[in-house]
């Protein structure tokens, strides 16, 4: 579905008006069903993965975008399902280490050289049940381990690309609900994955250990279809919601912060901490945007009481005008 003209200045406004912006926001379309947005360590690469086509579907039409330090596309199809004997079907969630792109795709984990866009390494994987692989996204650990999400059997795998891509399953649990983002929490070295079904945070320790870290209550529904996660320098959390078109931030005091809303379907989000920019492919209007993000202010004491405005269900008050002449 192409932006019309109507809905195309709506559509960038609405992420605009939530972050502070260092740099002119870059505008990237022409894609086709983008997922997953990230940039390498240095800054100075991008690459969106793109689906064109059913999310399940073994097309071998996916293609992977890389664009430069400025976010404007150097390659549309830099390495494109059906060419050069690379297959490529469905490509949602990717991660960088070092020189080499990893990607999920379908039932398969593909390392790409993200210079040439030569296929590397091939990892398959095998269900847990009888149920039918669908590999949503893959992180990468500080210690070099690669986490990779299965949606549709409720569990998350281990890659050790030291012991030559030894697959082991960290966990499968119902209670992932979908698991669909993963990031890897910058301090503990802990999983974060969100949940697709049910709108949940939820943390794995390495040994497979599960923690709920935040959940739809009885008398809310913050969160619908959570698909991408990451965190800033500063540690803060960023979940993207793609029913809702919702972005939340969760401070390092666990207060959350609605961001940007309105937003047309933002799939799988990531964080350029180099540069301090956000990164959003909208899935559904074949598009994506960088943007800057706001230096946080500092937290509230312990012994301030929070407000609405803290979780983002209502404005922010008004900020105190300072009292004298102006000069």
């Amino acid at each position: 579905m192409p932006l019309s003209s109507y809905q195309q200045p709506f559509f960038f406004a609405a992420l605009i008006l939530g972050l502070s912006l260092p740099c002119e926001a870059a505008q990237i379309t022409g894609l086709e069903t983008p997922n997953s947005f990230i940039g390498d360590a240095s800054g100075k690469e991008y690459f969106i993965s793109n689906v064109n086509g059913e999310p399940e579907a073994r097309d071998n039409n996916g293609f992977i975008t890389k664009l430069n330090t400025e976010g404007k596309i150097i390659n549309l199809k830099f390495i494109q399902g059906g060419v050069s004997e690379i297959s490529l079907h469905a490509p949602k969630g990717m991660a960088l280490v070092g020189a080499m792109l990893y990607v999920a795709d379908l039932d398969q984990l593909k390392g790409f050289d993200k210079t040439t866009g030569k296929l590397l390494i091939t990892v398959s994987f095998s269900p847990p049940s009888r149920s039918q692989v669908s590999l949503t996204d893959v992180a990468a650990s500080q210690t070099g381990l690669l986490y990779v999400s299965d949606q549709s059997a409720n569990s998350i795998y281990r890659i050790n690309p030291s012991d030559q891509y030894r697959v082991d399953l960290l966990i499968h649990d119902e209670r992932l609900a979908g698991p669909a983002g993963l990031a890897v929490h910058p301090t503990t070295n802990h999983l974060i994955a969100v949940s697709w079904d049910k709108g949940k945070i939820l943390e794995i320790t390495p040994d497979g250990q599960l923690t709920e870290l935040e959940a739809n209550g009885f008398f809310t529904s913050r969160f619908q279809n959570l698909s991408g996660v990451d965190f800033d320098q500063w540690g803060n959390m960023y979940v993207s919601d793609l029913t809702k078109g919702k972005i939340w931030r969760m401070t390092r005091d666990h207060r959350f912060q609605v961001i940007a809303e309105y937003l047309l379907a933002p799939a799988d989000i990531g964080i350029d901490r180099t540069n301090n920019l956000i990164l959003v492919p909208y899935y559904y209007v074949h598009a994506a945007e960088m943007n800057g993000l706001e230096t946080p202010s500092s937290a509230k004491s312990k012994g301030e009481k929070r407000t609405l405005a803290d979780y983002g269900f209502i404005p922010p008050p008004p900020k105190t005008t300072p009292e004298g002449p102006k000069k």
